[in-house]
């Protein structure tokens, strides 16, 4: 078989390490070089001719993080790997999914196709912001699933009175998945937007009285969707809230708005590095995830296991 080599990225450092770790090998020798005027210049210390290769790094904004990966993986095509797969735990762009107005990109495709034109083989990533986004690749693509996380965690907490909330109709499937598996009822958050990161009203679907609720979603940007959410559903009647998201954004006034709202918690992953401490955020690690997926992509075995 191939020799796998695992290589980091500048946006997400300590995951690849912890990812690599998990692993079982340590990370590659990688230099990212930039010149005086930003521009990027990633060259591989070590042979990489005739390996498997997986590129970590998770593609958020700015644009430099999505530029730097497609570089990566050029050049670890130019040096004979045998396989190159980009391993993205946050998938950024995936909010422009569609036209959902006129004379718009759809940024997702869009990146689909600058991944695949720069080389890459393969596709790991960890809860698209919509699972459609699949199809927007024809290459493969593994798509991991924050619940085999998120699920331990919610056992843990031993909640007497557990009920799910989506916080929009749009994530009314993944709320509901978590409702099946846990055995319990869902209520939805209906909510108008003006503008983007702006909720202009929000109205809650169901009883969420003397109930703990739990609010499902895939990120959280400026957190003020989850916030509204949680004053609404405490004003219905819940003994507490708390959120949980793949992935933590939070850009803006995003921590100031977690301090003072009446979340119990933000639970989140590590695919984003967070800016700032925060007493309502608690980060859990993918990094056991992305291994597992790892070795299961490299002994052609199956990853269904790693799914709740």
């Amino acid at each position: 078989m191939p020799e796998t080599k695992i290589f980091s990225g500048s946006n997400t450092p300590f995951l690849a390490e912890s990812i690599a770790k998990a692993y079982g090998q340590s990370l590659g020798d990688l230099t990212l070089a930039k010149f005086s005027d930003g521009e990027l210049s990633p060259s591989y210390n070590e042979s990489i001719r005739g390996c498997n290769v997986f590129l970590i790094q998770s593609t958020n904004p700015s644009a430099d993080n999505l530029l730097e990966l497609c570089l990566m993986i050029d050049a670890a095509k130019r040096a004979s790997a045998y396989k190159v797969c980009a391993v993205i735990p946050y998938f950024g762009y995936a909010r422009q999914d569609r036209k959902d107005r006129p004379r718009v990109s759809i940024a997702a495709k869009l990146i689909a196709n600058m991944l695949t034109s720069a080389g890459a083989d393969r596709i790991m990533t960890c809860d698209l912001h919509a699972g459609q986004i699949q199809g927007f690749f024809d290459i493969p693509l593994d798509h991991l699933n924050g619940s085999a996380i998120f699920v331990p965690y919610l056992k843990s907490l031993e909640l007497g009175n557990l009920i799910f909330a989506s916080p929009d109709v749009g994530g009314v499937g993944r709320t509901r998945a978590y409702a099946k598996h846990f055995e319990v009822d869902m209520v939805v958050c209906d909510k108008h937007r003006k503008r983007a990161n702006e909720v202009a009203s929000m109205q809650l679907i169901g009883d969420v009285e003397g109930k703990d609720v739990v609010m499902i979603d895939d990120l959280v940007d400026t957190a003020g969707t989850i916030c509204k959410a949680a004053n609404i559903i405490l004003d219905k009647g819940a003994n507490s809230v708390r959120a949980i998201a793949t992935h933590g954004v939070l850009s803006g006034k995003a921590y100031e708005n977690l301090e003072n709202s009446n979340l119990s918690e933000l639970v989140i992953t590590d695919t984003i590095p967070i800016k700032q401490e925060s007493s309502k955020i608690k980060v859990l690690t993918v990094a056991d995830l992305f291994a597992k997926a790892i070795h299961a992509v490299e002994g052609n075995t199956s990853i269904s296991s790693l799914f709740i």
